[in-house]
């Protein structure tokens, strides 16, 4: 089930959320410029290595994806819910926000055998706590999805809290089952982080102050 758009009217720009898509893909666009040696270097130095811990990457590993179809999809679900959570939180602290949920999660491992090596570059999404935060938020709006039926595709309205939850729910158990010590592994750094950046958002979006009551739900 794929998220086109949401119901939620947004009574600003959502600046911040454009910059971070752009910021997200630019930085994407600087590793696949490199070469192996180089992005290898360059994800040691950026993303979020145990061994080489350093307040920085705390910050720069956010920006780092493994691959296209990571960076789309985190950027697809960060265009169609972020735009609320920045309308609600104000500018300033919905960038705040979105770098604490980041790193909700908590440091995560090393990856097994990333597309780009040495990174924490596996396939779970990086804006749980933006999910987290729309579903305290509007669990009431509807969600225009792309469902596959049989052999085609139709849209639903569906509620965001059962959407939100089944997404989690996907990511949570995805990769369980694969049977290796190491997937095994990355399955239970990725529950962590999971479970850490959305409960980071749900925490968050309770005790930051919003900067207007939030929208009302348009009619259709």
């Amino acid at each position: 089930m794929i998220p086109l758009r949401d119901t939620q009217r947004s009574n600003s720009t959502p600046v911040v959320t454009v910059l971070l898509i752009v910021a997200n893909c630019l930085v994407f666009l600087m590793e696949l410029s490199l070469g192996p040696h180089a992005r290898n270097q360059f994800v040691l130095v950026y993303g979020l290595v145990p061994d080489r811990m350093v307040l920085r990457s705390l910050v720069t590993c956010i920006f780092l994806h493994g691959g296209w179809m990571h960076l789309i999809g985190n950027m697809w679900f960060l265009w169609v819910f972020g735009n609320n959570i920045e309308d609600a939180l104000g500018h300033f602290q919905y960038l705040v926000f979105y770098l604490l949920c980041g790193r909700g999660g908590g440091p995560g491992a090393r990856g097994g055998e990333p597309e780009f090596p040495g990174a924490d570059h596996r396939s779970e999404r990086r804006d749980r706590g933006g999910d987290g935060a729309y579903l305290v938020k509007f669990p009431r709006a509807r969600i225009t999805t792309l469902v596959p039926v049989l052999i085609f595709f139709t849209t639903f309205d569906l509620p965001a809290a059962f959407l939100l939850a089944y997404w989690f729910l996907i990511q949570l158990f995805s990769g369980v089952g694969s049977g290796s010590q190491l997937a095994y592994h990355g399955t239970r750094c990725g529950l962590v982080r999971a479970c850490g950046r959305f409960l980071a958002g749900i925490l968050l979006i309770l005790i930051l102050p919003t900067r207007r009551p939030a929208p009302r739900e348009l009619p259709w």
